[in-house]
């Protein structure tokens, strides 16, 4: 096939720096502009949630008429920006009834009630933007379930818009799933055909994802690792045989980092800049991170650094069961995150009967990029984790990353080889609290014990590379293969 320019419709739920839960937010603030360097033109279309001002978006002049089925026609307003150091058009779908909430898919209850109909209407209304821009994509790449029913709905309610329209999904979590009451198929138009074991239906339900997954022309996940692991029982959160149906169109490509953001020599937030031929003024970043949670300020401990989710998926009840032994050791440990309740009261315990253990319960971006600069060691003992980004932060700061093998944490660490002194990082594959307490300890012993090999280490790691532009050039290849793949129906 010829290398000619894809027109590309990326709907996601989440986009950096406009709304953020997780990964998908960040992918879906740097892919789009990563594909537009390849010269592709590219839309980025999202739900305009009202925690997003209006003073920098521009109003476009018509409302945008959105199709419901039973519910009959609901009517948008769209808003347009840029992303954030690019010329990518964002769009942003503004109804209130849907979207003019605290936060994007649950409130203290739990997922909203109405998520189903929230997300069909998006992806509806995505498809409905490309008709009033007159932008005729040659891929829709789909976003977990919240925009899984667009391929489907591309091939039956509005083929003859996007009759020769190709599609991507990529599944970012597989954990979440978009399963809902069945009536949902009168809103979707798509035909109760569609409601059968093979697509849409599972337990009586409507199952977003595994419908688009059947319906996508080409699926992906956000590494190699993690496209093995959802075929099988211990990741596949029940999908895996419907999975492995469809392993033909599934591929696997791993992240990529934006280093003008995660770069020590750059880095804004840091009070000293450093690189891998300057790593003296990462002792500064230390000091100033031992300041800011009133550690003892001790240049040779060694300081380990948690920035994450609070859930059980982060690995957070192994941690909890090691913490206690790891601390009687000689070691600091700085945690910034939030979630689980249960999670954050026992961390909470633990920092107040600790003073080489300090908490701090929520976001912050200045601090995370603190964490990274000044830590040692980071730590990601998840249970399962598609990709992973702080880790691919930590290597390039030189704090060398503690993992389990899961996922993009086992395609992106090298496991450090004793002998050889060769890796990146520090590896456990059981997922026990004891694996993750001798690992650390390991860790911890090369720290004190050979601090010539831990520093060669550190500057492997730092001479690690994980761009976009790769993983752009890899969709660039998915999405060919996609419009094949359509080509032939």
């Amino acid at each position: 096939m010829s290398k000619e320019k894809l027109n590309i419709l990326f709907a996601a739920a989440e986009v950096v720096p406009f709304a953020k839960t997780g990964g998908l937010a960040d992918v879906a603030g740097a892919l789009p502009k990563a594909l537009k360097e390849l010269g592709h033109e590219i839309i980025v279309v999202m739900p305009r949630y009202y925690t997003i001002e209006l003073q920098h978006l521009e109003k476009l002049p018509a409302p945008l008429g959105v199709p419901m089925g039973v519910m009959g026609e609901l009517w948008a307003a769209v808003y347009t920006a840029t992303l954030p150091q690019s010329d990518v058009k964002i769009y942003f779908i503004d109804y209130e009834h849907y979207f003019g909430r605290s936060n994007l898919y649950e409130d203290e209850n739990g997922g909203y009630h109405d998520n189903d109909n929230r997300f069909i209407f998006f992806s509806k209304a995505a498809l409905q933007l490309c008709k009033m821009l007159h932008f005729t994509p040659d891929i829709i790449h789909a976003n977990d379930w919240h925009t899984a029913a667009m391929p489907i709905l591309s091939k039956t309610r509005f083929v003859h818009d996007f009759a020769y329209t190709a599609s991507v999904l990529t599944i970012h979590n597989l954990q979440h799933q978009g399963s809902f009451y069945k009536g949902l198929m009168d809103v979707m138009e798509i035909g109760w055909e569609h409601f059968n074991p093979h697509e849409f239906k599972s337990f009586d339900s409507v199952n977003l994802l595994k419908g688009g997954i059947t319906t996508a022309d080409a699926v992906t996940t956000v590494s190699k690792k993690y496209a093995q692991e959802i075929q099988t029982q211990e990741f596949g959160f029940g999908l895996q045989e419907h999975i492995k149906a469809h392993a033909h169109k599934l591929f696997g490509i791993l992240n990529g980092v934006d280093y003008k953001e995660w770069n020590p020599s750059l880095d804004k937030y840091l009070i000293k800049n450093y690189d891998f031929d300057a790593m003296d003024e990462k002792k500064a970043c230390k000091k100033d991170l031992q300041c800011h949670f009133a550690l003892p300020q001790r240049e040779d401990v060694a300081l380990i650094g948690f920035v994450g989710r609070l859930v059980e998926q982060k690995g957070i009840g192994l941690l909890s069961s090691a913490i206690n032994g790891l601390l009687d050791k000689d070691i600091q440990v700085v945690m910034l995150g939030t979630g689980e309740k249960w999670a954050e009261d026992f961390f909470r315990e633990v920092a107040y009967h600790r003073e080489n253990f300090v908490l701090h319960i929520g976001y912050s971006n200045e601090l995370a990029h603190k964490i990274e600069a000044g830590c040692d060691m980071f730590l990601m003992p998840s249970l399962f984790e598609p990709c992973g980004l702080n880790q691919i932060y930590s290597l390039r700061y030189g704090t060398l990353p503690i993992v389990r093998a899961a996922g993009g944490l086992d395609d992106t660490i090298v496991n450090f080889d004793t002998q050889h002194e060769h890796g990146n990082g520090f590896k456990f594959y059981d997922a026990t609290s004891e694996a993750l307490y001798y690992t650390v300890l390991w860790a911890i012993d090369i720290y004190y014990r050979d601090k010539a090999a831990f520093e060669r280490m550190q500057q492997k790691a730092m001479h690690e590379h994980f761009s976009w532009k790769d993983a752009a050039k890899e969709y660039e290849k998915v999405y060919r293969f996609a419009i094949e793949q359509r080509r032939k129906i």
